[in-house]
């Protein structure tokens, strides 16, 4: 697939998915984001982006492996990025059911922001790449389930909604309070 206009009613979670599925085998790289090549995991949601829209909506400075652990306290940087770019999916997390080509969110440790993503596969798996691994599709195991910390779709034509079901928006303050609105 490559980058494609979205027409209303066109299933932009199948496309993420379609695009998530041609990076499997791909070898993990801190930072990178090159399909085949390598890539982290945000890597990964970067390059579905740029199958699914074209050019990425902002540049992303360099991160440690590390960078969620020393992130300034009260602050959530991949929340946030994806509040700024993607759809939240509304309701209570625990209640949430991804859809194929949601994008998921993981806290590795409760009092820690949100420091690893993937693309749901949306029949209890997920597409991720993590270190010493290549992108692989994986179950969702309760680990991963207790470890989610956000759903989020990609929006239809690049900004907007995405889906046909009402979603939320987050607006996130310098402070890190969400204001939540939805949208149909």
């Amino acid at each position: 697939m490559s980058a494609m206009p979205r027409e209303r009613g066109h299933d932009i979670g199948a496309a993420a998915l379609g695009e998530a599925r041609l990076w499997l085998g791909t070898p993990y790289r801190h930072q990178a984001s090159l399909r085949g090549v390598g890539c982290d995991c945000l890597g990964l949601l970067r390059g579905v982006w740029r199958g699914l829209y074209g050019a990425e909506p902002e540049a992303v400075p360099p991160y440690a492996g590390t960078w969620a652990e020393s992130a300034a306290p009260g602050t959530d940087p991949l929340t946030a990025a994806a509040a700024r770019h993607l759809v939240l999916v509304p309701g209570p997390l625990a209640e949430v059911v991804p859809r194929a080509g949601d994008v998921l969110l993981f806290a590795f440790r409760r009092h820690l922001p949100a420091h690893h993503c993937a693309i749901a596969t949306g029949d209890g798996a997920m597409i991720h790449a993590h270190d010493g691994a290549v992108v692989a599709e994986v179950a969702l195991t309760g680990w991963w389930w207790r470890h989610r910390t956000g759903v989020f779709r990609f929006p239809a034509g690049g900004s907007g909604q995405a889906y046909d079901d009402p979603v939320a928006t987050v607006s996130l303050t310098p402070r890190t309070s969400m204001t939540l609105r939805t949208v149909s």
